[in-house]
C-alpha cells in the first residue's frame, strides 16, 4: 500500500473552522473526525454519514495526525487524575 499525502486531502483556511485543518472541500475538522474515531465509529459508520468522505480521506487523517506527532512543536499532554 502506498503512503499517502495527507496534503491532497487536507488543508487550512482561515475562513473555515477558525483556521483549523479541515477536509478539502468540506467544513468537517480534522480533530472532529479524530473524536468519532475515539468515540468508537468505525470507518464504515463515518462513511456512511459523511458521503463526501472516501477512505483515502480517512487515511489522510490518520497521516496528517501522525506526521503532525512528529514536529518539534507538539507539545505534551498532562493527564489529570492519573
Amino acid at each position: 500500500m502506498r503512503q499517502i499525502d495527507w496534503r491532497e486531502h487536507i488543508h487550512w483556511d482561515p475562513a473555515v473552522l477558525a483556521g483549523k485543518p479541515v477536509v478539502r472541500n468540506s467544513r468537517l475538522g480534522v480533530e472532529f473526525l479524530l473524536g468519532l474515531f475515539a468515540a468508537g465509529w468505525t470507518s464504515a459508520e463515518i462513511l456512511e454519514s459523511y458521503p463526501q468522505l472516501t477512505p483515502e480521506t480517512l487515511r489522510s487523517i490518520f497521516a496528517f495526525a501522525a506526521e503532525s506527532l512528529r514536529e518539534p512543536s507538539c507539545y505534551a499532554v498532562t493527564l489529570r487524575g492519573r
